[in-house]
């Protein structure tokens, strides 16, 4: 074999181990897509995210919903939220910090419409056990003043807080657009750029779609018979919806939903027939749903108008009205006709 000829042989050989390294490179880091489905907080949720990091990302995300789970339940008793309820002071891990701090800022900024201090009322009714019952007027009356007359003392420096004697919270208006906001974080973390999360009613767009377009989300009808609502287009957004058709009971005909009006202890009666906030933060967006539908689409509008709060809403109303807000106009499509909102 002349030299010339080894040399090439040589030559071949550290190319063709190089292009070796680069494929195997090149597959351990080829972008792939995950998804989970699983149970939790009382509704059936799932994340689908796209990168190189996906099955570990949804793995991870899943697990903290859980650990979230556990430690925001009022009814286990190893929970944190139910330690606090019963000691009535108690020192705050990162997660019930924001929780408590967030829910202070909405209780404030909506007048109550917004209280996480309504666990007492929610617990009569049987919403949180699952043990339903239409509770007596005057009892109603009595746990209403309990519920307005009650309040946290929140030290963020400290990470404490303290329930004033008869205060019981619940951060089940709050819980899942946290939940999302912690998954949301997760998987920016593990260099998610395009996801799609849904927990029952509260679905997050994580960027745009792995063919560059924006999610297009489907707003759910009451009545389920006539299809959705409309849909809406929307990236790095939280699109929450908020009605009585998720959860209620029916007694002597009538029917009770779980949505509580805090003034009054009975299920909101202000005309909403389902509420969809969109914005950035899932949180907020999560805590304003509520608020809007206990305040009724004037009081929300007055509120959504001089709000410092970046969001948009849809408010469709029992008589079968839509009304969008202008922010939304030309991402939102509907078959129903619909009115647009401005500032």
């Amino acid at each position: 074999m002349t030299k010339e000829r080894k040399s090439l042989i040589i030559i071949i050989s550290i190319l063709a181990v190089l292009f070796c390294g680069i494929a195997i490179w090149q597959n351990n880091n080829a972008v792939s897509s995950a998804e989970t489905s699983f149970f939790a907080m009382d509704t059936v949720m799932s994340i689908k995210a796209t990168g190189v990091k996906a099955e570990n990302a949804v793995k991870e995300a899943e697990e903290a919903v859980y650990e979230l789970e556990n430690k925001l339940s009022v009814t286990n008793e190893n929970s944190a939220v139910f330690a606090l309820n019963k000691d009535k002071n108690g020192a705050l891990d990162d997660d019930l910090l924001f929780l408590f701090d967030k829910s202070s800022y909405v209780n404030k900024e909506t007048d109550g419409a917004f209280n996480i201090c309504i666990y007492p009322i929610m617990k009569e009714w049987g919403f949180t056990q699952g043990e339903y019952k239409v509770p007596s007027e005057g009892k109603l009356k009595d746990l209403c003043a309990l519920v307005n007359s009650s309040s946290f003392t929140l030290d963020s420096n400290k990470k404490t807080v303290a329930l004033s004697n008869d205060a019981m919270i619940d951060f089940g208006g709050i819980a899942k657009g946290y939940a999302t906001k912690v998954i949301v974080d997760i998987l920016k973390d593990n260099g998610i750029e395009s996801a799609l999360i849904n927990l029952g009613g509260n679905v997050y767009a994580l960027g745009a779609k792995s063919n560059g377009s924006n999610y297009n989300i489907a707003i759910q009808n009451p009545d389920s018979s006539k299809g959705y609502l409309g849909t809406i287009k929307v990236k790095d957004k939280a699109v929450i919806t908020s009605g009585g058709y998720e959860r209620y009971f029916e007694e002597d005909g009538t029917i009770y939903h779980h949505i509580i009006d805090p003034s009054t202890g009975y299920p909101a009666h202000s005309g909403a027939a389902s509420v969809t906030v969109v914005t950035k933060d899932p949180t907020l967006g999560d805590a304003l749903s509520t608020a809007i539908y206990v305040m009724g689409l004037d009081k929300s509008l007055e509120y959504w108008r001089n709000s410092p709060d970046e969001f948009d809403f849809i408010f469709y109303d029992e008589e079968g009205n839509l009304f969008v807000t202008e922010g939304l106009e030309h991402a939102f499509k509907s078959e129903n006709n619909f009115k647009v909102l401005e500032k």
